[in-house]
């Protein structure tokens, strides 16, 4: 992030534009919005800039720009269209110490202006830091379709209104007033009977919540997904929007915590394999406390919350202390990985089923059925399967599977760094020390990429 958003309160501050034309006349449709004093410095002002100066709208100088024209000024724009003339009025205002913005020249002004949402007192800035414009107007439309026109007036009555709802207790109680005030009861109040009835709606409101009880705690177990925040499921958006708490696992992407509220308290359980791991007995206790004290909490795990995850372990913990709770499935890493290579699952001909397993468990390496999963013809997904791949290759191996049985490791499926290795049962351990992956993977026996799969087909049919 090169240019870092912020609001900058411009009341009563002077702002200076310096050109009459087409560009200034583009910034000052903007800049009249604002409450600042502004004053342009133009030779040959366009007809809009003049009935605006005649309205008392603005100041307006019929000369070009010179020292001692900027002192005290909050923003400059720099709005001539002429390279020449734009670097000496940007000279002149930083020296005076205003902050420059060249109309068109990212690259030598000091801040630049987004395309702006206005529903006063509400407002939405977007920025592309000028990458991509047409975007930034996309989005400005698409969000211009969405909001209400009467948002702003039901955020200048909140606004008024902020103090008399400081009575309602922080946390739950007073987010879910004003939501109530913003989604339901502040729309039906204003088509009513405009701001008056909005404003008997929310001394109506706050009696209301100062009443009710304080809401027992709830546990939303939700899975994360493999990582790309898109695949997040709606239900999973909405129970972050909500939460007070998050106690999330190692492998959730940062860009998915970010989608939690700012006000959120963000804890880390990470557990990883033969490593230093957030014991399970502190994990449900964790849960278990921020419940009880009233709180939305989100247990958010990576990949399906009941794949590997040990939900059964957290939802007795908090089953245990009569907390109520609900689970948010999500997309889990085997198919995001397969997806990742083009396979299925599943296929007429191949195989009618699959197995989920996992390289460790609890007391080191996990166990299974390895004279079944040995034979020709069987799928297997396998979860934390890096640090245990030459124990389970032994294992195949020693009941009678194929050495030349294709397996496919995906890491970090589903991001932008994921890494595809391709081989064989009998060069796994080799090729995984070579390739030196270290996020989270998941290993494929028996399925090869679709790429590699096609070619191995073919060769199969030029032999026979």
């Amino acid at each position: 992030m090169k240019h870092f958003p912020i609001f900058l309160s411009v009341e009563g501050q002077r702002i200076v534009v310096s050109g009459g034309g087409e560009a200034a006349l583009a910034k000052l449709r903007l800049l009249l919005k604002t409450e600042a004093d502004l004053v342009v410095f133009a030779p040959s002002p366009a007809p809009e800039i003049e009935t605006w100066a005649a309205e008392g709208r603005l100041t307006l100088h019929r000369r070009p720009l010179a020292v001692g024209d900027t002192h005290n000024t909050a923003l400059f724009y720099a709005a001539d269209e002429d390279p020449i003339e734009d670097a000496r009025t940007t000279s002149i205002a930083r020296a005076e110490g205003a902050l420059a913005n060249i109309v068109d020249n990212l690259e030598d002004s000091q801040f630049i202006t987004p395309a702006i949402v206005d529903r006063d007192p509400v407002t939405v800035a977007i920025g592309t830091e000028g990458a991509a414009p047409v975007l930034a107007r996309a989005i400005k439309a698409d969000l211009e379709a969405k909001l209400p026109a009467t948002l702003g007036t039901l955020a200048r009555i909140g606004k008024a209104f902020r103090k008399m709802a400081d009575i309602l207790p922080m946390g739950r109680v007073r987010r879910d007033f004003w939501a109530d005030y913003y989604f339901n009861e502040g729309p039906r109040a204003l088509d009513r009977g405009g701001e008056a009835e909005a404003n008997k709606a929310l001394q109506a409101l706050v009696e209301k919540h100062e009443k009710s009880e304080q809401l027992p705690g709830h546990v939303a177990f939700v899975g994360a997904g493999p990582g790309d925040p898109e695949l997040l499921t709606l239900k999973a958006r909405k129970a972050l929007d909500a939460a007070d708490v998050v106690i999330h696992d190692r492998l959730v992407a940062p860009e998915i915590l970010e989608l939690a509220r700012r006000e959120a308290t963000l804890i880390d359980a990470g557990k990883q394999g033969f490593g230093p791991s957030m014991d399970q007995d502190e994990i449900n206790r964790l849960i278990v406390a921020h419940a009880t004290q009233g709180a939305e909490v989100v247990r958010l795990k990576g990949g399906d919350p009941a794949v590997f995850g040990r939900l059964d372990e957290e939802i007795d913990a908090v089953e245990a202390a009569d907390i109520d709770w609900h689970i948010v499935p999500g997309i889990t890493a085997a198919s995001a990985s397969v997806a990742a290579i083009g396979q299925s699952l599943t296929r007429r001909g191949r195989n009618s089923s699959i197995r989920f397993l996992t390289g460790h468990d609890m007391r080191g390496f996990a166990d299974h059925d390895w004279q079944a999963l040995a034979r020709p013809g069987e799928l297997a997904a396998i979860y934390m399967g890096k640090k245990s791949a030459r124990f389970i290759q032994g294992r195949l191996i020693m009941h009678g599977a194929d050495r030349a049985t294709p397996v496919t490791v995906i890491e970090n499926a589903s991001r932008p760094d994921q890494r595809t290795l391709a081989t064989t049962l009998e060069k796994l351990p080799l090729d995984l020390a070579e390739a030196r992956l270290n996020g989270p993977a998941l290993t494929f026996y028996g399925l090869a990429p679709r790429a590699a799969q096609t070619a191995l087909s073919l060769q199969d049919q030029e032999l026979a």
